[in-house]
């Protein structure tokens, strides 16, 4: 078989073993390999033709290499594909397709949990079943600047220092990855919905704002407030803190800024969930609650504790499946979806 230029076969080999293999839950992602832009320009350049400043794909120069199917695993409930997409040199992601089986053309959610998670539970088949126990697909991946996808940055790069690129590159990467979604013809995108924790959670309001395509948004303790969520989550370094509040870097974020992209986002069914015992800031906490569209709901938890015993063994996917119900089902029970938030 011949090789690749877009990544180590043998690496990416390895990866789908752990895709179709019973332990896949224990298993780790191959790590690909350093490689050239199909350009011959070079990654710097292939960098700056892309705007951190902009949410939409239109102000950069973004080109899809063709999809490369790594791994496929399938069960009573469920079907998994291991697909490997990339618009970037050097930068390569890998997207878990988990299809509820038997299930023709369902809608579909995609699920990016906060920096630092990896992609180990999209291989974990328990974790596979519950996703899609209400029907629809789950595409799981990981942000930018974020494991192995942060493996060949300098050490002092990380997702905060660069926070402008994670998040709008990152905001790209949804709206190719819809378009990659839309080309298979197996699902309905008509019916399109984002789980985002954390950083995820930040990433999927800007996507929204970005791709009318996310009819529903499910977010869990959303990053925001720029100033104020700097100035106070634990994640960053006392020592790097005083840099990331300079005027300059606070500009830079102006453009990403959650906060303002919330209230625009009535059209959408939105559900935002708390847990305030993580401690990300109140102020921050705030200020997102009170940009929230009146009809989205919003639910506090005490302790983390409290949400799982809410969300447990699938719990917390129930409200995106009711989201995405088609409008002739759910239209006679308006009420159920911010109703079921509260249950929940």
């Amino acid at each position: 078989m011949s090789r690749n230029p877009l990544f180590s076969f043998v690496g990416f080999a390895v990866t789908c073993l752990s895709l179709v293999s019973p332990l896949a839950g224990q298993e780790r992602s191959a790590q690909p390999e350093l490689v050239a832009d199909p350009s011959g320009k070079g990654l710097a350049l292939a960098r700056a033709n892309e705007s951190f400043s902009s949410l939409s794909l239109k102000d950069s120069h973004l080109q899809a290499y063709p999809p490369l199917l790594g791994g496929k695993a399938e069960t009573k409930t469920f079907v998994r594909e291991l697909v490997r997409v990339q618009w970037r040199p050097n930068d390569p992601i890998d997207l878990y397709v988990i299809r509820p089986r038997d299930v023709k053309k369902p809608p579909v959610v995609l699920y990016l949990y906060g920096f630092p998670s990896d992609a180990d539970r999209f291989k974990d088949d328990r974790y596979c079943e519950r996703v899609v126990r209400g029907g629809a697909a789950a595409v799981g991946f990981v942000s930018a600047l974020t494991g192995q996808r942060n493996e060949h940055r300098p050490p002092k790069e990380w997702f905060v220092s660069e926070l402008p690129e994670a998040l709008a590159s990152t905001v790209h990467d949804v709206q190719m990855i819809l378009n990659y979604l839309d080309s298979r013809g197996d699902l309905d995108m008509n019916r399109v919905g984002m789980f985002g924790q954390g950083s995820g959670g930040a990433i999927a309001i800007l996507a929204a704002a970005a791709d009318a395509r996310l009819k529903a948004l499910d977010l869990l303790d959303p990053w925001g407030d720029w100033s104020d969520w700097l100035a106070a989550t634990p994640i960053v370094p006392q020592e790097e803190r005083p840099g990331y509040l300079k005027s300059d870097f606070l500009k830079r974020m102006e453009p990403l800024e959650p906060v303002h992209f919330l209230p625009e986002l009535k059209s959408r069914s939105i559900r935002i969930q708390f847990v305030d015992e993580y401690g990300e800031g109140k102020d921050a906490v705030h200020k997102i609650e009170a940009a929230a569209p009146a009809a989205a709901s919003v639910r506090h938890y005490s302790t983390a504790l409290e949400l799982r015993n809410v969300t447990a063994d699938g719990g917390l996917f129930k409200w995106m499946s009711l989201a995405l119900l088609p409008q002739r089902q759910a239209e006679p029970d308006k009420k159920q979806v911010p109703q079921e938030s509260k249950d929940q």
